[in-house]
């Protein structure tokens, strides 16, 4: 770690941090015996807190962020370069950046055409529910409005966006929610046998749960259908064979919006581009942010289908046809200048390539464990984005209490490395390891994660 700071200036940190800093995700009445993490420095795949200790990173930034790794200098340089010139300026007005970005996005994304900027995932998929309810009325006198969400899954922390949260014990004391969200079953096949789903062809009988959702609401009522392509914080759910493909004909039959939450999965994390390209799907609005410009600005995208995007432009005269909605720091300029960086980055080190290989690489050293460790039931993911779900018992497939699970979490910090888990999230069922290390990820940097699990697993289920 950089030694700049001397540790009087890093114990007066820690204090006003103690003193003024709301975390977030946090209960903060430890800190009032404990000092607070600060970290000070990152680099690679690695990060310093303030009191000189080293972190393995396998959760990219924590919340699954830092696709290219810490302490890139191009980037920092691209944001700088474009701060000078132009830092901002209102989203009604084009920029450099934001024109050369956009171009370079829908250049990874066929049939896509049209980038809203704005800045953080929540806001991203607020403008995606805002445009169904503004087509909605536009098109179908206001009926056509209600958005389908799915259990488990996760769109954001505003109140339109836990409206459409999929995680009760994050919705819990939030309410009361806006109208027009409906609930669709999940799709964890591990967990099929509590939902009395058939032992066969299961991906195609989840799709189907969704279209008896569509039928008991009534088809002129459903607008829109908002999934993630793998769940993320709600136990790294990969879905199973004959899934999409069964939801993509059911979003045509009924004339439904398939809006593709990239929030996590986009820019490469899964291997490829965005996580629906796994599964050979056509979305009308995707949405996307973390990974966009690897934490080093913010910036968030919707990113829409010509047809999406003609029907805010269809009647000129019409004062109010138009999508009347703005997002101040959605004119930033810093968040497509990292962006551009970002992406050259990921093509010029085969970055995707290396997620594919290190995610195999990776989910085979998890199966590994999981022959060693029977507490883990199950093993899933795609690319560098892994879970491995944790139970008391194999047969009965009872989810391992959350406290255990954390105290798995908590042993590897103590080790060095940073792993994450769903926590707070799924009534009884917070019982997943999740791993989500940076593309730049190496066997090295792997073996290093699982040998630390391992110690870890073997200390608290000895």
């Amino acid at each position: 770690m950089d030694g700049t700071l001397t540790q009087n200036d890093l114990s007066h940190v820690v204090e006003a941090d103690r003193a003024h800093v709301w975390h977030h995700l946090i209960q903060h009445k430890p800190f009032e015996t404990n000092d607070p993490r600060i970290i000070v420095e990152g680099k690679g795949m690695r990060v310093w807190d303030q009191k000189g200790k080293e972190h393995l990173d396998a959760v990219s930034g924590g919340v699954w962020t830092v696709n290219v790794g810490y302490g890139r200098e191009s980037i920092a340089k691209a944001v700088y370069d474009q701060l000078l010139k132009l830092n901002y300026f209102a989203g009604s007005a084009g920029s450099i950046p934001g024109a050369l970005f956009s171009e370079k996005l829908i250049s990874k994304m066929p049939g896509m055409t049209r980038v809203y900027y704005t800045n953080s995932g929540s806001e991203a998929n607020e403008k995606a529910f805002k445009m169904v309810r503004q087509i909605a009325h536009k098109r179908y006198g206001g009926n056509k409005h209600k958005i389908l969400y799915r259990d488990r899954d996760y769109h954001g922390t505003t109140i339109g966006c836990l409206s459409a949260g999929g995680q009760d014990e994050r919705n819990a004391q939030y309410g009361p929610f806006t109208p027009g969200f409906v609930r669709v079953p999940h799709c964890l096949e591990y967990r099929a046998g509590d939902q009395g789903a058939p032992t066969e062809n299961y991906g195609e009988w989840a799709a189907d749960q969704i279209e008896q959702v569509i039928l008991r609401e009534g088809p002129d009522t459903v607008g829109a259908l908002c999934l993630e392509p793998v769940t993320a914080g709600g136990g790294v759910i990969t879905p199973p064979q004959g899934y999409w493909d069964r939801v993509q004909e059911i979003c045509r039959k009924y004339d439904i919006l398939l809006h593709i939450d990239e929030v996590v999965c986009g820019v490469g994390r899964t291997g490829t581009w965005f996580g629906y390209q796994h599964y050979g799907v056509q979305p009308d609005m995707v949405t996307m942010a973390k990974g966009v410009a690897s934490g080093y600005a913010a910036i968030a995208c919707l990113v829409t289908t010509e047809d999406v995007f003609s029907m805010f432009k269809d009647n000129a005269d019409d004062p109010m046809n138009y999508f009347r909605d703005i997002s101040t720091f959605g004119g930033c300029t810093a968040g497509p200048a990292a962006a551009l960086e970002n992406m050259r980055i990921i093509e010029d080190e085969g970055l995707l390539e290396n997620t594919t290989a290190m995610g195999h690489y990776m989910l085979d050293q998890l199966h590994a464990l999981a022959d060693k460790h029977a507490v883990i039931g199950n093993v899933r993911g795609k690319g560098l984005f892994l879970g491995a779900e944790l139970v008391e018992d194999r047969e009965t497939r009872k989810p391992m209490a959350e406290k255990r699970v954390q105290k798995v979490v908590a042993d590897c910090m103590q080790q060095g490395i940073i792993i994450g888990a769903t926590n707070r999230s799924l009534p009884g069922m917070n019982n997943t390891l999740c791993f989500s290390p940076a593309l730049i990820a190496t066997k090295d940097d792997i073996n290093q994660i699982i040998a630390g699990v391992d110690e870890a697993l073997g200390r608290e289920f000895a």
